[in-house]
């Protein structure tokens, strides 16, 4: 069983890593279920394992937090929906990279249900949404805009940590950081896509493709 938890208003960072460490130890432990936790933080960076220093250009706009999950920095703020993955990699086939690969089709599937296509780039972590609407790129391509990140730790084959979805940021705030070490690409939401969509019209479809994605995964 997989318990889903949603929090209201907006959720300090250093308690929230407290509360899934916690969790994600008694999934190991066999004392507790599985958990999705769903929440908004206030503005902040975080630095994950292969941060690069240089990649923080305003270190002085929001707090900036050392995180244990996997990649570069990341920011979270208001009108980006956090989905924390306390999962059990172990019971789903000790298989990490298939691990990712099922969060990534799980946004992919969601932002299917408001009509937009999220694909994966070689190379570049998270999920990216083609704008045919801008103009091409320095090297001629279509212009690509990140729409989610992705990012987690595994102990004793429990997850934490996990993804965020841009629904409708200040897309500003991603300026004092490169986000996930990439330069030549922006970032992008639902909203600055054109689609009004809100937290709880995500948490539902967020909701609808988990089972869809990861129902024959044991």
């Amino acid at each position: 069983m997989v318990e889903w938890i949603i929090s209201d208003g907006l959720t300090d960072y250093d308690h929230a890593c407290r509360v899934m460490e916690e969790r994600a130890a008694a999934v190991a432990a066999g004392t507790a279920d599985e958990a999705i936790w769903l929440l908004e933080h206030p503005p902040l960076y975080t630095a994950g394992t292969s941060a690069k220093p240089a990649d923080l250009v305003d270190p002085d706009r929001f707090p900036v937090y050392p995180s244990k999950r996997g990649g570069q920095y990341t920011y979270h703020g208001p009108g980006q929906r956090v989905v924390y993955v306390m999962l059990n990699v172990g019971q789903r086939g000790h298989d990490v990279r298939r691990f990712v690969q099922q969060l990534e089709a799980w946004v992919i599937a969601t932002l299917a249900e408001f009509n937009v296509t999220g694909e994966i780039r070689e190379g570049r972590v998270g999920v990216w949404v083609p704008r045919p609407e801008k103009p091409l790129g320095a090297d001629g391509q279509v212009t690509e805009d990140k729409i989610a990140a992705i990012g987690i730790r595994l102990r004793k084959w429990i997850s934490f940590h996990g993804i965020s979805i841009n629904v409708d940021p200040d897309l500003r705030h991603f300026d004092g950081i490169v986000p996930c070490g990439i330069t030549d690409h922006g970032v992008t939401s639902l909203v600055d896509l054109g689609l009004p969509v809100t937290m709880d019209d995500i948490d539902l479809a967020l909701k609808r493709s988990f089972t869809r994605v990861f129902s024959t995964d044991r």
